[in-house]
């Protein structure tokens, strides 16, 4: 019987019809995480790791062509930079191309981006689940933010898509066409639908496995990513007025 159990865990180590009943049924998909002792985490974050990358290929791949036809994707706010900005920025581009640059780098830096976040976000909501008065474990906090970023994949795919098919970048990320370039454009550009799902589904995650009020589990998720994007747009804001 014990071998038995230990065939069937490990058969669920990749368990892809999770991912569609957490898009459609999230509080029954959720429910075995209050129970769980070991990881279920690897399935979303295997098929993210690789949306992420076929998102980062994509974009080298235009960034090549583009390249090759000697068209640049300029930044959304050229028109506000100096003609000695503008001329080392076309110059930077010309002497940045190749394998390295436009593919291998951009992966691993989205894997990294991936893979740190999901840790850092899971340890930051398991110590607020804590003081909720959530009964959870950091195991089951990495299960629920693995598995809330099922959205996620679903953007990257639409991405790619768009990309594909326009055979451009994508300009104005989110609700980032709302704002001029700055720590609001950066605030904007990281909020669209799939975040609200995701902390739709943070929300449930939570209640589910921590036993936490759905209330409360979404008010305390929603001061964490607020703050969470309020850090990333200030970095993201000073690292481009920098550029």
């Amino acid at each position: 019987m014990t071998e038995i159990n230990v065939e069937k865990q490990a058969a669920r180590k990749i368990d892809l019809p999770r991912m569609i009943a957490i898009l459609l049924r999230p509080s029954e998909a959720f429910s075995p995480m209050a129970s769980d002792r070991h990881s279920s985490w690897l399935t979303p974050m295997l098929v993210l790791s690789i949306s992420s990358i076929l998102v980062a290929i994509v974009l080298g791949y235009l960034k090549t062509q583009s390249a090759l036809n000697n068209v640049v994707e300029l930044p959304s706010d050229w028109e506000f930079w100096s003609p000695e900005m503008q001329e080392s920025f076309l110059q930077a581009q010309q002497t940045s191309q190749g394998p390295v640059i436009n593919y291998v780098l951009p992966a691993i830096g989205a894997l990294f981006s991936l893979w740190l976040g999901w840790v850092v976000f899971a340890g930051i909501m398991r110590l607020v689940s804590t003081l909720l008065g959530g009964r959870g474990s950091l195991q089951s906090a990495l299960n629920v933010v693995g598995w809330a970023n099922t959205p996620f994949i679903l953007r990257d795919l639409l991405r790619i898509l768009f990309m594909l098919f326009a055979g451009r970048q994508i300009v104005s990320p989110g609700l980032s066409g709302f704002a001029q370039p700055g720590f609001l454009y950066q605030a904007l550009s990281r909020i669209d639908l799939f975040l609200v799902w995701n902390i739709a589904l943070l929300a449930i995650g939570f209640s589910v496995a921590d036993g936490l009020p759905k209330g409360k589990a979404l008010i305390g998720i929603l001061v964490v990513v607020l703050i969470l994007i309020a850090i990333q747009s200030g970095l993201g804001a000073a690292i481009a007025s920098f550029g």
